[in-house]
């Protein structure tokens, strides 16, 4: 009687266990954040997102596709990302490996030298063969296995999403450089045209002093405005090859000349739709990365507080022992055994609640740090809609500008020539209208880059193009 009631109180003690396992871990929910207003001055329902345009129908510049794709293909650092997926991989390959039992295999042969007492007239020397497996399995009673694999494949899902911002930043990094590129280009043009002119004035303004319509001062004047102008030629070709190193180093080449199209050849997008708020949770890879995160210190809390729990280890063992090697595998030989072990924690110099109280206070950090993400998101979305905004409002008023400064050289210049204006005027304007050109160039490449920059905050860039 005392036997059976032994049996039914641990099988109850048991299934009491498996019940009470779910109060243990805790399932996974997906943190409650605001997007709300997460955009400023932007008030929409439209689900409609540039994010989900591939690159290619963005940037439809065939050189600058061709640079994204050699990017793509042998940036180092991307290359380095798709190696971290690999090693998170393996460590998710064995977290769901836990839950299986261990199998080893044995053979030995133990060589024994007996006391004289244990002798008995015999051999003073034993040998003994043995051959068999044995196998251990940890049930998973309070989920912590289970939990640490959840935990694993959070983390292998953030090294995925790790790499695809690094392939977002990546792609607005290379059409960046590329625009800039262009710009300076466009710059340089510009500086040696009026260089040229400036040139020509000289001439002009020798002519006049020989017809003593100006002074020498005129003259000079003019060729140090020549001079200033063509002294920021070298820094222009230096800042040019710089870049041209730099965004030779994204495509994972040597330093190099890039191979380029012109500025005033490049389009914007018809439509800048920028969606909701909530769709950066899906599509921005560092706030999924972060989410991520979350969710893998979420499950590490849970490992940390079944391990306040006893673990139930199942072993068995079976083989072949003896001590004759022409009898070995002999049925009469084999041995098996199988049994169980129930471990409790009682005192291990506070180790569990430490690692309980550190885990919830990783769980709290990361929490925290896809908040802040997400506001960080919302930011950069805004500041590229105001930067978008202000270069188109600068680009009207500055062209304004050009065609004014334009015909004022033009007039200042012809007035000079019959002697009713002064020199300083020609100078002062060609100054003017060289300065505008310049910040005329600087505008356009601000919209092209407020462009790059929203279509890499809201989270475009690493979906693959169906076509």
């Amino acid at each position: 009687m005392t036997k059976r009631i032994s049996s039914y109180i641990l099988f109850v003690s048991l299934i009491s266990i498996v019940f009470s396992a779910c109060k243990v871990t805790k399932p996974y929910q997906a943190p409650q954040v605001k997007t709300e207003d997460l955009f400023r001055d932007v008030n929409t329902a439209d689900t409609n997102t540039i994010a989900n345009l591939p690159w290619q129908e963005v940037f439809t510049d065939e050189i600058l596709q061709d640079l994204i794709k050699r990017g793509l293909s042998y940036n180092l650092d991307l290359l380095s990302a798709y190696t971290r997926i690999q090693q998170a991989q393996a460590y998710y390959n064995q977290s769901k490996a836990a839950l299986l039992p261990d199998l080893v295999a044995t053979a030995g042969v133990t060589q024994s030298r007996l006391p004289e007492t244990q002798r008995l007239g015999g051999s003073s020397s034993r040998t003994q063969y043995n051959l068999g497996i044995s196998s251990v399995w940890e049930a998973d009673i309070w989920g912590r296995l289970s939990s640490s694999k959840r935990a694993e494949f959070a983390a292998l899902l953030q090294t995925e999403a790790a790499a695809k911002a690094i392939q977002t930043n990546l792609i607005s990094s290379i059409a960046n450089y590329y625009y800039q590129l262009l710009a300076m280009d466009q710059q340089l043009k510009i500086t040696e045209k009026t260089v040229e002119n400036w040139k020509t004035t000289v001439v002009t303004m020798k002519a006049l002093k020989e017809a003593a319509t100006v002074t020498e001062a005129a003259v000079v004047q003019s060729e140090a405005q020549r001079y200033a102008a063509e002294v920021t030629i070298p820094d222009l070709k230096q800042a040019i090859k710089e870049t041209e190193n730099t965004l030779s180093i994204l495509i994972g080449s040597t330093p190099g000349e890039i191979k380029r199209g012109n500025l005033l050849n490049q389009h914007s997008l018809n439509s800048l739709e920028v969606g909701v708020p909530a769709q950066l949770l899906a599509n921005r890879p560092d706030v999924i990365q972060a989410e991520l995160n979350f969710r893998t210190q979420f499950e590490l809390t849970n490992v940390a507080r079944a391990s306040f729990y006893p673990t139930l280890a199942i072993t068995g063992s079976a083989g072949f022992n003896s001590y004759d090697i022409d009898n070995f595998l002999d049925p009469a030989s084999l041995l098996a055994s199988i049994g169980g072990s129930l471990t409790q924690p009682i005192f291990n110099r506070r180790a569990n609640k430490t690692r309980l109280e550190v885990a919830v206070a990783q769980q709290e950090e990361a929490l925290l740090n896809f908040k802040n993400t997400l506001l960080t998101a919302g930011k950069e979305v805004s500041d590229a809609l105001s930067l978008y905004e202000t270069a188109g409002q600068k680009m009207v008023v500055r062209n304004k500008q050009t065609d004014a400064l334009q015909k004022s050289v033009d007039y200042s210049q012809e007035l000079l020539e019959n002697g009713f204006a002064n020199y300083t005027e020609v100078i002062t304007a060609r100054q003017s209208l060289l300065q505008a050109e310049l910040s005329s160039i600087d505008d356009r490449l601000q919209q092209l880059n407020a462009v790059v920059y929203l279509y890499r905050s809201l989270g475009g860039g690493w979906r693959q193009s169906n076509k």
